[in-house]
């Protein structure tokens, strides 16, 4: 099986407003990353662009519609489609979620939370070895960004990744935004999440923004991928760094999309760091 690993340092998630910036290669990134649905098409433009980059830059493909969570396997047509499109790229890594996003055949258009269960985590992992065994490759599973809790879930989420990754043997993925929104919305501190969470198995780190929704004497925090990382999730990413090492890391920006040396400002941040902790740890 194909080892999911993108090369270490730091790398943005690709927009087409940023292609005349990225094309040339002389960009000092380690990677970018796409989401694999925008790029499931025979060809076309978005194909060619993505074609001139990956010439310059390892390439990181990240799902959001293989519903791992949900009560039906993958769909199988989707699967050949990610199965293809991992063939003809050939990325670095491969990434979904740990959520779900389709129900009797429809297409929901969000990543939706599930309950952590015994009956979940069998149906969740019998479906990530049915991803891994077809796509023939280690798969990354993201922790989510969540607004609600199940009161039937038995397992903490921390213990609920450990347990999936344990049982396939797939790597993790470690979306420190997702923490923080979490932490904030359900009155947990990230660091105990951290302190518990499988760090050895992660793979790749991503940072991003997030909103802050008033309501009354409450908030709410939302995972809105549209500004720059926060100070607090900095700490978090200084925090798992100097605790494990270097990991290859992605700043994450979906909507409102800003001029590229904002983004870019940001993995240079997140590489500064990566190449002081770099430095820093002491050889086995």
């Amino acid at each position: 099986m194909q080892e999911s690993r993108p090369p270490l340092g730091a790398g943005v998630s690709f927009k087409p407003d940023h292609y005349e910036d990225l094309s040339s290669g002389q960009v000092e990134l380690s990677f970018i990353e796409v989401h694999a649905e925008n790029y499931m098409g025979s060809g076309g433009r978005p194909i060619a662009m993505l074609d001139r980059l990956r010439q310059h830059y390892s390439l990181s493909l990240h799902g959001v519609g293989l519903s791992i969570g949900g009560e039906a396997p993958p769909d199988p047509q989707h699967l050949q489609r990610v199965k293809a499109i991992c063939e003809r790229f050939q990325p670095c890594s491969f990434s979904e979620h740990l959520a779900w996003s389709t129900h009797e055949g429809a297409y929901l258009n969000d990543l939706l939370p599930l309950p952590y269960t015994a009956q979940t985590l069998g149906r969740v992992c019998d479906h990530i070895d049915l991803i891994q065994t077809t796509l023939k490759r280690e798969i990354l599973l993201e922790n989510p960004a969540t607004y609600i809790t199940f009161s039937e879930s038995t397992w903490t989420e921390v213990d609920f990744i450990h347990q999936i990754a344990q049982r396939t043997g797939c790597g993790l993925l470690l979306d420190l935004n997702n923490v923080h929104v979490s932490a904030g919305n359900h009155s947990f501190l990230a660091q105990d999440y951290l302190v518990h969470f499988p760090l050895q198995k992660v793979r790749e780190i991503h940072l991003a923004g997030h909103a802050i929704e008033q309501f009354e004497d409450e908030k709410l925090l939302i995972d809105t991928h549209d500004r720059t990382v926060s100070e607090e999730v900095w700490d978090l990413f200084e925090t798992v760094i100097a605790t494990v090492g270097p990991i290859a890391t992605l700043i994450e920006w979906d909507q409102d999309i800003p001029q590229f040396s904002t983004l870019l400002a940001d993995a240079q941040r997140a590489n500064a760091r990566l190449t002081h902790y770099a430095g820093t740890m002491v050889a086995p």
